[in-house]
């Protein structure tokens, strides 16, 4: 697919998207009924049955080897010394599968390792570290994190000690007023970094399409209005929370003078929500099911067989000669019987 058109039409589709929504908010009550209570629930039903459906999918296919990806000394013998870091990296029993799942989770180690391969003039191959890829996704998975965790005051009364705590610290620099929230800069200057190293590296943006842009435009879109609605374009968080409310507790209703720059925002969230069950965010729970990371590489100390395998009815080479022998012969082909 042309570049440029995976680009565009992600980048314009979000844009249509935020336009769609002001043209809602400003229709009256109907419309801000459609985009601040309709859209949501229909947003969050999308996003519990698409996610429980891929997820029961993924968990349907079967996987009777073992199959995962390995760096480092398995076991073997036991003169054969392994370090922690072998354990972790190869690991040979259930215990240390959750060790690396919870390094991969928690710290992408894979992508800590991570290196990046040029072929420069000589020629000459050359390898050095990325990790500023792992940094910036884990600034941007963290930071994502901590605007979810500091979104639940919305929707909870009285409102949880560590959401309170979370939140004090993430406003820690009191340089603005209200107090500047550091996750959303965080994640605004995470997601502006893994777009523009989408379009800079040449190898990237070869392989990369609309599935991939889209998702980054519209987090880039929901943190831009989330920062607009705090600082700049100011709206009434007691009818924002009154909204929040009747949202979680089912008797839904839309007071008056909320502003529309919270309806753009409410509306980017919810089709990331109903998008996400569909597209590669989803990684999120597919990291649990992943076979190449699950399994514990015990393939030299068990035998695992297939318990599919049926039976098969073969023809062996013996028969084979058996029944053409005389014409095998006869075409100067070697046998083994005469």
């Amino acid at each position: 697919m042309n570049v440029k058109f995976s680009y565009y039409v992600s980048f314009f589709a979000v844009i249509a998207l935020v336009l769609l929504a002001f043209l809602g908010a400003k229709a009256g009550l109907a419309g801000q009924w459609l985009f601040g209570v309709v859209i949501p629930y229909l947003a969050a039903i999308t996003f519990f049955i698409g996610l429980v459906n891929r997820v029961v999918k993924w968990g349907r296919i079967p996987v009777p080897f073992r199959i995962p990806t390995t760096c480092a000394q398995e076991k073997t013998l036991p003169w054969i010394k392994r370090s922690l870091g072998d354990k972790l990296d190869n690991p040979e029993n259930t215990l240390q599968v959750v060790g690396r799942m919870m390094l991969e989770v928690l710290t992408f180690r894979s992508l800590f390792r991570s290196t990046k391969t040029e072929l420069r003039e000589g020629p000459k191959l050359v390898y050095w570290s990325a990790k500023w890829l792992w940094l910036a996704a884990l600034a941007f998975h963290y930071s994502f994190l901590t605007v979810l965790v500091r979104h639940l005051r919305l929707v909870t009364e009285p409102v949880p000690s560590p959401v309170n705590l979370i939140a004090s610290v993430d406003g820690f620099f009191q340089i603005t007023v209200p107090a500047l929230q550091m996750s959303g800069i965080v994640l605004l200057a995470a997601a502006t970094y893994l777009l523009i190293r989408r379009l800079v590296i040449p190898q990237v943006r070869y392989i990369s399409l609309p599935a991939d842009y889209f998702p980054l435009f519209l987090i880039m879109g929901i943190a831009i209005s989330g920062i607009l609605m705090r600082y700049f374009y100011k709206v009434d968080m007691v009818s924002v929370k009154e909204l929040t409310m009747g949202l979680a507790s089912l008797h839904p209703t839309v007071p008056e003078g909320i502003g529309v720059m919270f309806y753009i925002h409410v509306f980017l969230v919810s089709i990331l929500f109903a998008y996400f069950p569909f597209s590669k965010l989803v990684h999120m729970a597919g990291v649990f099911l992943s076979p190449t990371r699950n399994l514990p590489n015990d393939n030299r100390a068990k035998r695992h067989v297939n318990p599919w395998d049926y039976p098969v009815k073969v023809h062996t080479y013996q028969e084979y000669e058996d029944d053409f022998r005389k014409k095998m012969k006869a075409a100067g082909i070697p046998v083994e019987k005469e």
